[in-house]
């Protein structure tokens, strides 16, 4: 099988593509054909072992897996002993978490895995981030920063693949959406349910006081200290993006009733909770009161440029590595 490789940390050309042994599934495991993944910043801040301190999980020196890549969809094509979850021909999506190995042909993974059913009417390049954007974004706006019915929240980053997947989830939730992104995607964030834009490079969000319930800073590129003058009473601050002074903050606030910072590693959650979460958005997809942004879609022997394109900050919605091409 085809796969991409990464033996080293870097920039996207430490990415190689080599031929592999296709896997085989043992007894409990199911063996995917993936026909699409995804390009995320994750996988980027992965491949650059950033934070540094990451490198105690992935591997000091080099990856502990080689195959990078979480998000997939595709087809079970075998399964081994006692597997009753999945069968052969099944269409699915889902992640491989800490397993990695989703820039391939093929993976096999625990039967389980976060892994669900393909969702009626997506196509598989739609359903193969959902795991990323829409997970980590329901997971983040529902458990972690607990988003109800009439809160203000804002999401920073929101023309990327968590925000424009967090704005249509925090809008089904009830909240009324602020969206902090380019002008150029002002139009795109208010067809998704928007209620409101700020231009990122000539507002600053958090000048504006006691303003919101919640921020969903997906990108980063904002910090608690600051970003705390935006929030109400209670309000919550809260990001994907691990730093060694959000961890400090989040230290430091998590026991006051005031003004929190909160950080959470989804992709290291147990599988079970995963799959709750996946199977409350599948009727969500399948109606769709959520839907897929994808911005480009590239082969997996240009998984170079497209990590280039995401390293790049100017990602739309997702990008989507489809296997059939090339």
């Amino acid at each position: 099988m085809k796969a991409i490789v990464c033996t080293k940390y870097g920039a996207p050309e430490v990415l190689k593509l080599v031929d592999m042994p296709t896997p085989t599934p043992k007894s409990g495991e199911v063996q995917i054909e993936i026909h699409a993944s995804a390009a995320t910043r994750a996988d980027t801040m992965i491949r650059r072992a950033d934070p540094f301190f990451a490198r105690l999980v992935l591997g000091f020196w080099r990856p502990k897996r080689p195959i990078p890549g979480t998000a997939l969809a595709g087809v079970v094509r075998s399964v081994g002993a006692g597997v009753t979850r999945f069968q052969i021909g099944d269409q699915v999506c889902g992640e491989t978490g800490m397993l990695f190995s989703a820039y391939a042909q093929y993976v096999v993974v625990p039967e389980t895995s976060a892994m669900m059913h393909l969702p009626d009417g997506l196509s598989m390049q739609q359903a193969a981030p959902i795991s990323d954007g829409a997970v980590t974004s329901y997971h983040f706006l529902k458990s972690v920063g607990g988003v109800g019915a009439g809160d203000r929240v804002l999401i920073n980053g929101a023309s990327g693949g968590l925000g424009t997947a967090a704005i249509q989830i925090a809008k089904h939730l009830g909240a009324h959406v602020t969206a902090v992104c380019s002008a150029d995607n002002h139009d795109m964030v208010l067809s998704l349910g928007a209620n409101a834009v700020i231009d990122r490079k000539t507002q600053d969000f958090t000048k504006t006081n006691n303003a919101y319930d919640l921020i969903f800073d997906t990108v980063g590129t904002s910090r608690f200290a600051r970003a705390k003058y935006a929030l109400r009473k209670g309000g919550r601050y809260i990001c994907p993006v691990l730093s060694l002074g959000l961890l400090l903050q989040q230290m430091r606030t998590s026991k006051s009733g005031g003004k929190r910072a909160k950080f959470a590693a989804v992709g290291m959650l147990p599988h079970d909770q995963i799959n709750e979460i996946l199977m409350t958005l599948k009727p969500l997809f399948e109606t769709g009161v959520i839907k897929t942004v994808i911005e480009k879609t590239y082969p997996l022997d240009e998984i170079v440029a497209a990590h280039h394109h995401v390293d790049s900050g100017r990602k739309r919605g997702n990008v989507v590595i489809d296997m059939a091409q090339g």
